[in-house]
């Protein structure tokens, strides 16, 4: 079942679906929605994020933004599904952790996967009945009602995921550091390549994001940058019918072949080859996904 909410004002939309991968052919005349899938099944699933699959088990939750490709194994165990556009939870909010860019969006460099402790499962379940209701009541402050429980959403999963996704060696000063980081790769990835353009707006030194990174994760801000990159380049190869040289001059690249270079340090094979193969597999993969977004 859809529970939806449309602000006419600024076109906000919010939506809660109770099986996203059947019903959500009815929601593709929305444009860029931000989700959060919850598995209330007792049941595994998948979820293909930007074609990379993600096992969701019981009570595990996820995200995805307006800027991923989503899909789902046909069959699969039903997923509830928030969505929402900025204009409806983001338009007056700040830049911080439980804004649209926050650390449950754009917090880490992989696609986020939260559990809920047995603690935690009834508190939930508890706050999508509320959620249900409040869809049905029709009233002049429905929408803030629902800004407000989708916040209030926002922020226990936030908390879930400080805990469980990123490393106590970090207090909350370096985690806002890193979630800051990962919001400006995604605005400036196309124009800015290097570590020091990105030191040099969050008043920080090259080395300081290293180590800072260092004790994060595995991966250096360098790489985080040239993955960013490269997931654009992979998503213009597979979603359009842009050519290789259309698209590294997309990505502002002066010269073919530094991004050749670029796309084949990371994947370990030519963009061409990438999409031969990612079409190839995609064949017998078709048959047994329901809807991208």
């Amino acid at each position: 079942m859809i529970y939806t909410f449309n602000g006419s004002e600024l076109n906000a939309y919010f939506g809660l679906s109770t099986d996203y991968a059947r019903e959500r052919d009815q929601l593709t005349k929305e444009q860029g929605l931000i989700h959060i899938l919850w598995n209330q099944s007792n049941q595994a699933s998948t979820v293909f994020v930007d074609n990379t699959p993600i096992v969701l088990q019981p009570n595990q939750l996820t995200t995805s933004t307006y800027l991923q490709k989503v899909a789902f194994e046909k069959g699969s165990s039903p997923i509830a599904a928030f969505s929402f556009n900025r204009e409806f939870y983001c338009i007056n909010t700040h830049d911080h952790e439980v804004s649209c860019n926050g650390i449950i969006f754009f917090g880490t460099q992989s696609i986020p996967i939260i559990t809920l402790r047995d603690d935690e499962i009834d508190k939930f379940e508890m706050l999508y009945r509320v959620f249900v209701d409040e869809f049905t009541t029709r009233d002049n402050i429905q929408g803030e009602m629902l800004q407000m429980l989708l916040k209030r959403l926002i922020i226990k999963i936030t908390r879930l995921a400080k805990t469980q996704l990123i490393t106590k060696e970090l207090d909350n000063n370096q985690i806002e550091i890193v979630r800051k980081f990962n919001v400006l790769v995604e605005t400036h990835f196309k124009t800015k390549k290097q570590v020091a353009d990105y030191a040099d707006m969050l008043f920080k030194s090259p080395k300081t994001l290293s180590n800072l990174f260092a004790k994060f994760n595995q991966k250096s801000p360098l790489s985080i940058i040239h993955e960013r990159i490269v997931l654009e380049a992979k998503r213009q190869l597979l979603y359009t019918d842009k050519t290789t040289k259309e698209i590294a001059h997309e990505l502002g690249f002066d010269e073919v072949s530094s991004f050749h270079k670029l796309f084949k340090k990371v994947t370990s094979m030519a963009p061409q080859r990438f999409k031969h193969e990612a079409k190839n597999t995609a064949i017998g993969k078709n048959e047994q996904l329901v809807g991208k977004s």
